[in-house]
C-alpha cells in the first residue's frame, strides 16, 4: 500500500496565490468604464454623442451604452445626463455637475 504525502507543492501554491490576487483586483465594470469616458470627455463642458459613435472607443455595443446611460442618469451624481434628441438614434447630452 502506498502512502500519499501531505506536503505542499510550492508551484501550485504560487499559482493559487496568483489566482486569488487576480480576483481581488477585478477589472473595471462596463458602467465604470463608460462613466470614466464621459467624465473625461465632458471635463471642459458639454458633450453630445450618439452611442454608435463612441462604441468602439469604450469597447461596448451601442445597445449596452444605451442601457448603461439610463442607469448612469440615476447614479452618476457628478454628471448631468439627458436624452437630447432622436434622429436615427438617441443623442445624449452630458455635462459635469458643479458639486
Amino acid at each position: 500500500m502506498t502512502q500519499m504525502s501531505a506536503t505542499a507543492n510550492p508551484s501550485t501554491d504560487a499559482a493559487d496565490a496568483d489566482s486569488q490576487s487576480n480576483h481581488e483586483s477585478e477589472p473595471e465594470s462596463k458602467e465604470d468604464r463608460l462613466k470614466g469616458y464621459l467624465l473625461d470627455h465632458a471635463r471642459d463642458g458639454e458633450l453630445y454623442f450618439k452611442s454608435k459613435f463612441i462604441a468602439d472607443e469604450v469597447g461596448l455595443s451601442p445597445k449596452e451604452i444605451g442601457a448603461l446611460m439610463v442607469k448612469l442618469k440615476e447614479s452618476a451624481t457628478e454628471l448631468s445626463i439627458e436624452k437630447w434628441s432622436y434622429t436615427s438614434a438617441t443623442t445624449w447630452r452630458i455635462e459635469p455637475t458643479s458639486g
